[in-house]
């Protein structure tokens, strides 16, 4: 798994955002450790979530997260995990349609909405492995380009504060281990 598998899922995002953590580690211990980091372990991300997507307990690992509704989960293997999830998200509603995996999501096409992804995945390093989480996010028509385009530039630089947070939980658990 890497950034050009997901070129299936969605070849052309407005937005692509991209992290990655590198610990002195086995790729299978980062994983589990990964699996394991609970919404509370990365706070200001889980405060961003929780805010999205009322109910979602705090001490809920992230992976269940990207398991239940509003997500779907596309595609996992040993070490990667693609979910997704479509609608407005800029809607203060919360309103996400139900979409129940990788057929829903690829023909997703309502108007005046966006597809998201996100991906995870841990890659071998010559001192151990690195977790790596992309998001993608390509909206289905110009006006949901447009509305995209709006709440990007008025939000998008709080991501490099909060996008990495659960993955250094992950780097910390798995060298605590």
């Amino acid at each position: 798994m890497d950034g050009a598998d997901l070129d299936r899922w969605l070849p052309d995002p407005q937005v692509r955002t991209r992290h990655r953590r590198s610990a002195r580690t086995e790729p299978a211990r980062l994983w589990s450790a990964a699996e394991r980091v609970r919404v509370s372990d990365a706070p200001r991300l889980g405060r961003v979530l929780r805010w999205r997507i009322p109910g979602t307990p705090a001490a809920l690992p992230y992976r269940e997260v990207f398991r239940r509704y509003p997500f779907a989960v596309l595609a996992e293997g040993d070490c990667w995990s693609v979910s997704g999830l479509c609608g407005n998200v800029w809607s203060i509603r919360r309103d996400y349609p139900r979409i129940e995996g990788a057929e829903d999501f690829l023909a997703w096409d309502r108007p005046g909405s966006v597809r998201v992804i996100l991906a995870h995945w841990v890659e071998v390093e010559p001192a151990g492995a690195a977790i790596v989480s992309e998001t993608r996010v390509q909206p289905v028509d110009p006006r949901a380009r447009w509305r995209m385009r709006a709440l990007w530039a008025s939000l998008g630089h709080f991501e490099r504060l909060i996008g990495g947070e659960a993955l250094a939980a992950a780097v910390r658990a798995a060298e605590s281990d």
